[in-house]
């Protein structure tokens, strides 16, 4: 165990889907948590996002009413960022856009104003680095990448730059495994880290697959489901993803490795021009539109990536 105080006071920047369930978990683990959003209508619309997934958890036996009342006294969404000045942890969940992350990291080198203060980005795929050289303080910034939905899936990577110092890894996984309860495994700093350096590839070729006509969008889905026990088809998670994040994501990894297995499929940059961006939008390679019963493609087992799909603006 670190010998380093320890984290009690979470910040969370961003309160999208992302922001929210990473909040969420740390309130239920007996956190102070503020969470920070670009105004008050977006502060307004991530506090009835943790309101409603604190509700559903009720509804299905995960916790009592009292437990949901006690986590959201622990909750405080703001959208002044200087309200993050005396956090321990402040967790990047922003939307996966380099300009806007480095913005924020030179933004919360000046408001943080503990100096044992750990800087950590939920980022599916930027570098570390540059996150971390935004700050005179690199030594503490650390990838610390959660899996969505938070609440449910166990796993976080944790990614250190070469700057990163020992305590600051050491820190960030006695929080992840000891007060969060969760599962570490570590990556290099490299575009797609571990998760989705293997899983991106795959679905940009079921995206390929598709586009060259080979075969239908659930048929693709149905036979990774049924043939190799897949809790969700490639499009499906795509979809769940969101089109325009793994596009983002996409375009980190080929920028970094210039492989083409890496580069974004036309098809897949068309979809993102028309806004058919996946669930989120109601359509992207399936149709959300009219809720129902899911294809044989379709899950709602949540084994996507967590850095898909958040945005500041609590989308």
């Amino acid at each position: 165990m670190s010998t380093t105080p320890p984290i009690s006071r979470v910040g969370v920047v961003g309160c999208g889907l992302m922001g929210a369930g990473i909040a969420e978990v740390c309130a239920r683990a007996g956190l102070d948590v503020v969470v920070h959003e670009v105004s008050e209508g977006a502060a307004a619309a991530g506090r009835a996002r943790l309101t409603a997934s604190l509700d559903r958890g009720v509804r299905r036996g995960k916790l009592s009413g009292a437990e949901r009342a006690t986590a959201l006294g622990r909750l405080r969404v703001t959208s002044d960022l200087a309200d993050l000045s005396d956090r321990d942890l402040v967790v990047e969940a922003a939307t996966e856009d380099e300009a806007v992350k480095v913005k924020l990291f030179a933004e919360l080198d000046r408001i943080v104003a503990r100096e044992d203060a750990l800087l950590a980005s939920n980022t599916s795929s930027l570098p570390i680095m540059k996150l971390g050289m935004a700050t005179a303080r690199p030594h503490q910034v650390i990838g610390v990448h959660f899996f969505n939905p938070v609440p449910v899936l166990e796993l976080v990577e944790i990614v250190p730059s070469l700057l990163t110092g020992p305590q600051t890894q050491s820190r960030a996984e006695d929080f992840v495994t000891q007060v969060l309860g969760k599962k570490v495994i570590r990556a290099q700093d490299r575009a797609g880290f571990v998760v989705n350096a293997l899983l991106v590839p795959y679905l940009l070729s079921a995206i390929r697959m598709l586009e060259s006509g080979f075969a239908s969008a659930e048929d693709i889905d149905t036979g990774m489901v049924l043939g190799c026990a897949h809790p969700m088809g490639p499009l499906s998670l795509a979809d769940l993803i969101g089109l325009d994040t793994l596009t983002a994501i996409a375009d980190a990894m080929y920028a970094d490795f210039k492989d083409p297995l890496h580069a974004p499929p036309p098809l897949l940059l068309r979809m993102v021009e028309a806004g058919l961006l996946g669930r989120k939008s109601g359509r992207g390679f399936h149709d959300y539109s009219n809720p129902g019963p899911s294809n044989p493609g379709h899950s709602d087992s949540g084994h996507s990536d967590s850095g898909h799909s958040d945005s500041r603006k609590g989308a």
